[in-house]
């Protein structure tokens, strides 16, 4: 696999070895056609991200009062300065992926909430 610098690099020189359309004319002064570009090809395995997604979330007053209560009180348990809403969204999220009577829980509260 080729760092980014490298991937700069051919890049670079591609775009350096392609001939522009102003460059390509004719004895007489002409431009040449110019033909269309050919489409992107298809990749066959989907790009992956590498960094981080950002999200957010609405909550009503009393839920993030709530939250902040909670977040401090977990972080007394924890020994710590803070708990950020960050570090309790993302081990949600990872609970909420890795156990399937959560995710049941979930989407039946998430149902209920929209009748």
């Amino acid at each position: 696999m080729s760092t980014a610098a490298e991937k700069i690099k051919a890049n670079a020189e591609r775009l350096r070895q392609k001939p522009s359309a102003s460059s390509v004319a004719s004895a007489e002064g002409d431009a040449l056609p110019v033909e269309p570009a050919a489409p992107p090809a298809i990749r066959s395995q989907p790009v992956v991200r590498q960094k981080t997604v950002r999200r957010t979330v609405d909550l009503s007053p009393t839920a993030h009062r709530g939250l902040d209560g909670w977040q401090r009180a977990a972080a007394d348990h924890l020994g710590l300065a803070r708990v950020t809403g960050q570090d309790v969204l993302a081990a949600l999220v990872d609970r909420l992926l890795a156990d399937s009577e959560l995710s049941d829980q979930i989407v039946q509260n998430i149902a209920e909430r929209r009748s």
